[in-house]
Order: C-alpha cells, then sequence, then structure tokens
C-alpha cells in the first residue's frame, strides 16, 4: 500500500496510466486498432499514425515544458510553426521536375535562423523589457501569421522537392523519421537540463525569480534562451509540418498547436504555475492528445461531437493527476466501508 502511494505522487504514472486506458478502449471498440501491416517496406496502422502526427506537438511540448518551468507561456509557437513552414517553401520553391531554388539544408538552416529569431523575439520582451509573457508571445501569435501570409502570398505553396519529404514522410526501420527528431531534441534538451545545472536554474527561476536572481542566477538571461529555444522548437516543428504534406499554407499551417502544446506539458504534470518540469511527461501528454484524437475518428465520433469528447478526457485526467482530489475520493470509498 506504502508503495503505491509513493508510486501514486510520481508524476509520470498518472499521464501513463491515462494513456493506458485510452489503447485499452480502443482494444474494446475500435476494431484492428493495433494491427500494423508492413508496405513498401514500412510499418502502417493506426499506431504509426499516431507517432508520425504526433512529432510536431511533440517538439513544440518540448520546448513548451521549459517555459511553463519559468512560469511563463508562449502561445506564439502555432504561429512560428507556419513561419518556418512559410519560410521553407519559398525558398525551396522547385518547379515540377522537383528542382529546388535554393538547397534544401540551406532553405531549411534559414528558416529554423528565422524561428529562432522570433524566439529571441519573445524572449526579448519577457526578460528585458519585462512583459507579461501572454501579452509578449500573444504580438507574434498575431503578427507570426501575417507574415506566414507574406512569405507565401497568402496562398498555398507546393513542393516537389522529394528530397525534403524525408522530414515528414520518411521512415528508418519502419518507424517514422519524424520520431527520430524528437527523440534527438529531447535527447539533448534531456541531458544539458538534468546533466548540467541549467535545468536548476530554470526551475529556481519559475519558483521565485527575486530569491534566483539573489542567489547570483542570471534570470534574465535563463528566460531570454528559454524563449529562444522554443522558438527552435517550433521552427523545426514547421518543417516537420511541411515536409508531410509538401506544402505551406501560411493561414492554417499550426493552427492552435499552442494550445496542444500547453495541453501536452500540463498533462505531463509541470504546473502553469512554473517550477519543477517533467520532460518525458510532455512528451506522453502530446500522446494522450493524438491518441484521444485517433481513437475519436477510429470510433466513429461525429466531428461536431468530438471536441466536447475530447474535453471531457482532459478534464478526466487533470483529474487524476489532482492529489486533493484522488484524496478525497479514497475517503468515500473508506467512510463507505466503514459504514458497512
Amino acid at each position: 500500500m506504502t508503495s503505491w502511494r509513493s508510486l501514486s505522487r510520481t508524476k509520470i504514472v498518472w499521464p501513463l496510466i491515462a494513456l493506458g486506458a485510452l489503447l485499452l478502449l480502443n482494444l474494446f471498440f475500435t476494431p484492428h486498432f493495433f494491427r500494423l501491416e508492413i508496405k513498401q517496406g514500412h510499418l502502417y496502422g493506426n499506431l504509426i499514425d499516431i507517432l508520425k502526427n504526433v512529432a510536431p506537438i511533440m517538439l513544440l511540448s518540448i520546448g513548451m515544458t521549459l517555459v511553463i518551468a519559468t512560469h511563463g507561456i508562449d502561445i506564439s509557437v502555432g504561429s512560428v510553426v507556419a513561419v518556418s513552414a512559410g519560410a521553407v517553401a519559398i525558398l525551396i520553391g522547385g518547379d515540377l521536375a522537383g528542382h529546388p531554388k535554393y538547397p534544401i539544408a540551406v532553405a531549411m538552416i534559414a528558416a529554423l535562423l528565422v524561428c529562432t529569431a522570433a524566439g529571441m523575439w519573445n524572449g526579448m520582451l519577457v526578460s528585458r523589457v519585462r512583459m507579461q509573457p501572454i501579452i509578449a508571445t500573444l504580438i507574434l501569435f498575431v503578427a507570426g501569421r501575417g507574415i506566414a501570409m507574406v512569405f507565401t502570398n497568402a496562398m498555398v505553396i507546393w513542393l516537389y522537392a522529394k528530397p525534403f519529404a524525408i522530414l515528414g514522410q520518411g521512415y528508418v526501420l519502419g518507424i517514422p523519421f519524424s520520431i527520430y527528431i524528437v527523440a534527438f531534441v529531447l535527447l539533448l534538451t534531456f541531458i544539458f537540463t538534468r546533466r548540467t545545472a541549467v535545468g536548476m536554474f530554470i526551475e529556481a527561476v519559475g519558483i521565485n525569480p527575486t530569491a534566483a536572481r539573489f542567489s547570483g542566477i542570471n534570470a534574465k538571461n535563463i528566460l531570454f534562451w528559454v524563449y529562444t529555444f522554443s522558438g527552435l522548437c517550433a521552427g523545426i516543428s514547421g518543417l516537420i509540418v511541411c515536409s508531410t504534406v509538401m506544402s505551406a499554407d501560411g493561414n492554417n499551417a499550426g493552427n492552435l498547436y499552442e494550445l496542444d502544446a500547453i495541453l501536452a506539458v500540463v498533462l505531463g504534470g509541470t504546473s502553469l504555475n512554473g517550477g519543477k518540469f517533467y520532460l518525458f511527461g510532455s512528451i506522453v501528454g502530446a500522446l494522450i492528445i493524438q491518441t484521444l484524437t485517433t481513437s475519436i475518428y477510429a470510433i466513429g465520433i461525429p466531428a461536431d461531437v468530438s471536441p466536447v469528447v475530447k474535453a471531457f478526457v482532459v478534464w478526466a485526467v487533470c483529474l487524476m493527476q489532482s492529489e486533493r482530489f484522488r484524496t478525497r475520493i479514497v475517503r468515500v470509498f473508506v467512510r463507505k466501508g466503514l459504514s458497512a
């Protein structure tokens, strides 16, 4: 009993339970949900679709985790995704024969530099100008979408350079290539934040920035680089989104991705009040969101009802993560047992 109580207090446990419950639901209500087939040397199936479609949200949630850990928020990441997609599309361009306007590597690096600059802009407003994070990132939330529309001339830009499709459509050992990109970014972030003092500095700034400053931590620089990193993650996500559909739509690319990223971080156990963060929890949170979305479509729930179902499941998962709620539920059952 004691071991279960200590285990239940571990933040990653309840997101994993929620993910397992969703998969178990599909086992009973969705025929062939777990079926995997090999076609043209690649794995196909609902599980592979989940991994393929969740990669952009995972990348956003990695950057968002560090931002939220500093007691901040970044609602501009969806627009930055559109900026990244628009920038790489207009630089690659190309004709029907698949000849790119500029080398693909150059176009990708340029797009990432633009998105990193966007993150630096947010970081400057939050750390130097001392704007409230939601207001600072709201500026880019609005302006970023307009910048993406300028890049694409308010049109859908189609790409024909096949090598670029590897990012979003390629497979390695049967697994989507985009998942390897996520794993690489996650590994680097984990090493940098958990094998150095940077993670502790981020948590200290999120708990009490004044105390952190008096302790010798440069809170301004921490905030600046955290938002910069979030912009970089959004840029990588935008490349994958553009590569998946081989097009860039400044109006719709990355639309509402910021909400899914924030939700993934919260579901993963990181508090919006800042402080301790859980990178792997955010990854599980992103998997919960994508699994839920795929399950809704697979079960056949009408599109107009699906947002309600999604909101209910998210609400239930958040309640499970509340220690106070779990304690009250246990007390109710204990009282009923004693009265019986």
